[in-house]
C-alpha cells in the first residue's frame, strides 16, 4: 500500500511524537489491556447493539452509554439534544481538547429485531456494527484511560452523538460545534470497523424532499384532460439520471425515495422523492444542486404542456423542501489528526487500507476548520445498513489501541512530549448558515 503512505508522507516530529508516548511504560501497559479485555468489549458491543437506538430515538441506548461511562470512572451527562458527554481531564488547564465521539444511532426503524446472532464466529444483527462497535470501542477507551494512571496534558472529551443516521441529519454534532460553546481543537470520530482506513475529507450533502400535485381523475374517463403526478416524477427523474457530473472530486447524485398515487385507475394527483446530492467538494455541490433542483420543476411544466393545460388550478405543482445538510471539507496531509493517526497505525504495525473522504461526524468540524478524521473500531464488518450486517471480531483490539494512542499523542503526558495539536487561541470561525 505504498500508494497510499505517499499520499500522507509522515513528517518527523509526528513519528517522535508518537514514540514518546509509547515510551512511558503506563501507556505500554494500558494498551494491553485492549487485547485482554477483548471479549469484554465484544460482549459490550453486543448488549449495545440489543438496545433499540432508531433514528431521532436514541434515548434508551444514551441512558446505558451515560451509565457505562459512569461506572468506568467519569462523569456523564446527557445534552439537550441527547447527546452524551463525559471529560477526561487533563493536568493543563489551558492544554488541547481532543474530543472523541461515536454516534449512537443507528439506520434501522423503530421494531427492528436487533437481537444478535452468533455463527461460526461471527456476529449477525441489523447495527451490530454500524454503530454497535464504534460504541464499544469507546467505552474500551475509557476504561484503559481511567485504569491507566496515565496524566495527560490536554483533555479527552467523549461524545456519543445522535443524529447520525438517516433524517438526523448530524443534528447531535451540529449542536455540539455550533451552539454548546464546547471548545475542542481536534476530532477523533470512531466510525467503521477497518482501522487501517483515514478520511483526510467529509463528503458533503444536501437532501431534499420533491412534492408534486395535481388534480388527479380517472384513468380512463379523464384521460388527456389532467396532468399525472407521478409522470412528472418520471420525467424529472430521467432528465436527472442524464446529468453529467466529475469524477474529481468525487460527486453523485441519487433518486433515493419514490412514492405516489392512490389507484391503479387513477390519475395521481400526488407524488413525492427524497434526493440525495453529493460532493468532496463544497462548491461542485452547490454547482449540482443549481443544476439539480430546476429539473424537477421542469418535469411539472413538461408533464403540463404534455396535457396541453393551462389552468393554473388544474396544473401539477412542484414543491422543493430541504430535508437534510452534511458540509463538506478537507484538510492538508501535514494535519495534526491525520498525522498523529498515521504515525499510530505504523507504531501498531496495522497497514494503511485506505485514504479517503466520506461522511461521517467529522464533516461538521472539518467545514469550520477544526482538525479531524475518523478511525476504525476495529474488526471486519459486513452488509451494513441491512438486515443481514454481520461483525467479525478479528484483531478487534486494534480499533481501541489506535484510538487511544492517537489520542494521546494529539493532546500529549505530563512529563513526556508536547501535545501535537495546537489550542485555538479562538474558536474557528462556527457560523452556521444553512444554505440549502
Amino acid at each position: 500500500m505504498s500508494h497510499l503512505t505517499d499520499r500522507i508522507p509522515l513528517l518527523p516530529e509526528s513519528a517522535a511524537a508518537v514514540q514518546a508516548v509509547l515510551n512511558d511504560p503506563k501507556v505500554k501497559k494500558v494498551l494491553e489491556q485492549a487485547v485482554s479485555q477483548e471479549i469484554f468489549t465484544i460482549e459490550e458491543q453486543i448488549e449495545i447493539c440489543e438496545v433499540p437506538a432508531p433514528p431521532m430515538r436514541e434515548q434508551k441506548r444514551a441512558e446505558l452509554i451515560a451509565q457505562k461511562i459512569r461506572s468506568y470512572g467519569l462523569e456523564a451527562e446527557i445534552d439537550p439534544v441527547g447527546n452524551v458527554i463525559a471529560r477526561f481531564k487533563g493536568v493543563e488547564p489551558d492544554g488541547p481538547v481532543c474530543a472523541v465521539t461515536a454516534h449512537m444511532d443507528n439506520s434501522f426503524p423503530e421494531g427492528t429485531n436487533t437481537s444478535v446472532r452468533r455463527q461460526s464466529g461471527k456476529l449477525f444483527a441489523p447495527g451490530i456494527s454500524d454503530a454497535s462497535r464504534g460504541l464499544a470501542c469507546m467505552l474500551q477507551v475509557i476504561r484503559m484511560l481511567v485504569n491507566s494512571g496515565v496524566q495527560t496534558k490536554g483533555d479527552i472529551l467523549f461524545i456519543g452523538t445522535v443524529g447520525q443516521e438517516a433524517e438526523g441529519d448530524l443534528r447531535g454534532v451540529k449542536r455540539i460545534f455550533y451552539s454548546s460553546g464546547i471548545h475542542i481543537d481536534g476530532v477523533l470520530v470512531i466510525d467503521g470497523a477497518d482501522p487501517g482506513r483515514i478520511l483526510y475529507g467529509s463528503t458533503g450533502s444536501k437532501r431534499y424532499k420533491i412534492e408534486y400535485t395535481g388534480p388527479g381523475g380517472h384513468s380512463f374517463l379523464n384521460f388527456g384532460q389532467y396532468p399525472s403526478a407521478t409522470q412528472a416524477l418520471c420525467r424529472a427523474g430521467t432528465m436527472l439520471s442524464d446529468l453529467e457530473v466529475p469524477q474529481e472530486p468525487r460527486t453523485t447524485f441519487a433518486l433515493a425515495t419514490m412514492k405516489g398515487g392512490s389507484s391503479v385507475n387513477a390519475i395521481a394527483e400526488h407524488a413525492e422523492c427524497e434526493v440525495d446530492l453529493r460532493s468532496e467538494d463544497a462548491q461542485v455541490l452547490d454547482r449540482l444542486v443549481k443544476e439539480a433542483l430546476p429539473l424537477f420543476e421542469l418535469g411539472a411544466q413538461l408533464e403540463n404542456a404534455r396535457w396541453k393545460v393551462t389552468d393554473p388550478s388544474l396544473q401539477i405543482t412542484c414543491k422543493v423542501t430541504p430535508i437534510g445538510y452534511r458540509p463538506a471539507g478537507s484538510q492538508k496531509p501535514t494535519s495534526p489528526v491525520l498525522q498523529a493517526a498515521r504515525a499510530a497505525q505504523e507504531a501498531l504495525g496495522i497497514e494503511m487500507t485506505a485514504y479517503m473522504s466520506a461522511s461521517t461526524d467529522q464533516n461538521v468540524p472539518m467545514s469550520i476548520g477544526i482538525t479531524s478524521t475518523t478511525l476504525g473500531a476495529g474488526g471486519r464488518e459486513g452488509f451494513n445498513h441491512s438486515l443481514s450486517e454481520r461483525y467479525e471480531p478479528v484483531r478487534s483490539y486494534e480499533g481501541p489501541q489506535l484510538c487511544l494512542l492517537t489520542a494521546l499523542t494529539l493532546i500529549g503526558i505530563d512529563g513526556g512530549a508536547a501535545p501535537l495539536l495546537p489550542v485555538y487561541t479562538a474558536s474557528p470561525a462556527a457560523e452556521w448558515q444553512d444554505s440549502l
